[in-house]
This record gives C-alpha cells, sequence and structure tokens, in this order.
C-alpha cells in the first residue's frame, strides 16, 4: 500500500504524519511551530521529521503539505500569509524537495482539511461541501463531488479577506474589516485584550464567558455576527449541500454552532435552509488531506 507524509504547517503547530493511501493515519508528530523562529528554522523542523519518517517508513512516495495562505500552489511558494510572520514568497517546495528528493506537494492548509473533511469526515455522502477553519485565522474550501475547487489561481476560499467590516479593523496584510480580522481566534483575543485588558487570547475570552462576563460574551457574539456575514455570502454565491465548521475556535462548545446557525438563517432569504456540522477529524484533518496532495 502506497505511503506518503503530510505537513499542516499551522500558525500555533506544526503537524507532520505518514499516511497510508485509504486516508489511514499511520504514524504523526508535531510541535509548536514557533512562527517568530521564521521561515527556516521551521522548514528544518521539516525536513528532520520527514528524513526521520523515511528512515522508518522507506517507502514513502511523496510528500503534501497544507499552508496558510496566500500561496500558489502551482509554483509551491508562500507568498506573505498573515499568521507566519517573515514567510514572504518562500519557495517551500523546492527547498524541501532537494533535501528530501521526494515530489512535494503545496495546497492552502484549509483546501486540504476541506478534502479530508468532504472526504473521510463529516461531508461523507454530501454533494457539496464548504469547510471553514475557525482558528488563529479563518479560512475556507470547497470540495464538488470530491473534488477540489481551487479556482482559476488557486484562492478560491480565502475568505478570510473577505471584507464583512467596510472601513473597519485592520490586520496584518488583509483588507481593512476582513472576515479574519474581526471574527478569528486572534480578533477575538485581541478585543480581549483591548477591551477587558486580559492576556491568553480567544481562550481566555472564552473562559470569562463562561464564567458569566458580559463584556467577554459580546466580544465573542460580535465575531460570530461577522462570521454569519461570511457564511451567508458563501451561502447565496454557492449554496452548498453542507457547511462544515472546524478549528480551534470550535472546541470552546457545541452551543456556538448552534448560534452560528441561527445567526445564518436571519441574514438568508425566507425559507432558504443551510445545514451546518461540526468537524470530525479534529487536528488530523490537515495532514491527511495535505497527504491526498500527494496522491493525486
Amino acid at each position: 500500500m502506497q505511503q506518503v507524509i503530510g505537513i499542516d504547517l499551522g500558525g500555533t503547530n506544526l503537524r507532520v504524519a505518514v499516511v497510508n493511501e485509504d486516508g489511514t493515519l499511520v504514524k504523526e508528530t508535531s510541535t509548536p511551530t514557533d512562527s517568530d523562529r521564521g521561515p527556516e528554522a521551521i522548514i528544518e523542523d521539516m525536513i528532520r521529521f520527514i528524513t526521520d519518517f523515511q528512515v522508518e517508513f522507506p517507502g514513502i512516495t511523496g510528500v503534501g503539505i497544507g499552508s496558510p495562505g496566500p500561496l500558489d500552489a502551482e509554483t509551491g511558494v508562500i507568498l506573505n500569509p498573515p499568521n507566519l510572520p517573515g514567510w514572504k514568497h518562500v519557495p517551500l517546495t523546492k527547498q524541501i524537495r532537494e533535501a528530501v528528493n521526494l515530489p512535494v506537494f503545496l495546497e492552502n492548509d484549509a483546501n486540504v482539511a476541506a478534502l479530508a473533511e468532504a472526504t473521510s469526515g463529516a461531508g461523507v455522502g454530501y454533494e457539496s461541501v464548504y469547510y471553514i477553519t475557525w482558528s488563529t485565522g479563518i479560512g475556507g474550501g470547497f470540495v464538488l463531488k470530491g473534488k477540489l475547487q481551487p479556482g482559476s489561481a488557486g484562492y478560491a476560499g480565502e475568505i478570510g479577506n473577505m471584507i464583512v467590516q467596510p472601513g473597519g479593523t485592520q490586520y496584518a496584510t488583509l483588507n481593512p474589516g476582513a472576515l479574519e480580522a474581526v471574527a478569528s481566534g486572534t480578533a477575538i483575543g485581541l478585543e480581549g485584550k483591548r477591551q477587558l485588558g486580559i492576556d491568553g487570547g480567544a481562550e481566555a475570552v472564552f473562559n470569562l464567558a463562561n464564567k458569566g462576563n458580559t463584556e467577554a460574551k459580546r466580544i465573542i457574539d460580535d465575531a460570530m455576527d461577522y462570521l454569519a456575514i461570511g457564511i451567508a455570502n458563501i451561502t447565496f454565491a454557492l449554496d452548498p449541500s453542507l457547511f462544515i465548521l472546524g478549528g480551534g475556535v470550535m472546541q470552546a462548545g457545541d452551543e456556538l454552532l448552534t448560534s452560528l446557525h441561527e445567526k445564518v438563517h436571519s441574514i438568508l432569504y425566507e425559507g432558504q435552509k443551510v445545514e451546518m456540522k461540526k468537524a470530525t477529524l479534529g487536528g488530523k484533518a490537515g495532514v491527511i488531506g495535505a497527504a491526498q496532495l500527494a496522491l493525486a
């Protein structure tokens, strides 16, 4: 059975796994990304993990990488992701290919998670699936009949830069008022710091909200309002059979999905319905989906 390596390059964690051609995860390892170290140190981590797996699993045939965008999947270059400081025009696939002597493929992290969830997770049995990762950043991917739809230049699904608050909050290289700038876990954490003076990111805000703090609840509710606008916009444009929501913020509680569902339906046409599910593959979606790139 063919075996490949999937890499999930996240803003928080770097995950690397050996995956069988049927999507079974064989072995996984991870480490904090610590993006402040810069791209070269993190690429060295990737190469070390790959070479270790090559020794243990000598039949590995390729490597697939899911990374925050924007990126150029065709050339294998990471362009300038907001959540990976210093990663500007980094020829990632070339560097890794030369180091490990394997074919290397690159795709947006939300796209690979979408592919995994649609074909092996919560989207099994649905014709069209739109996956949204709600985490440090916000991204998306559209899978139609089991095939990823990257768009003409690979930018389909880059919903983090969708403007939902015209002239609003500016974050990193995103448009002012972009969805990621006002609704991501990072945005929730920054508002917690600005409005409540608390550190600890989004988790600290959710913890405070769970204790009944009304200001913390309002910060979360505002973020959900913006995310609902984004989901409604996607619905108007694509009308997918199912939305799947994953990412770290979704771990805050199942009630988030219920509330978000209500907010989305308040924006849609009367009688228009949207089905939404929580992702089922968890942190494994990124490596499983990335590995599928090397099986194509």
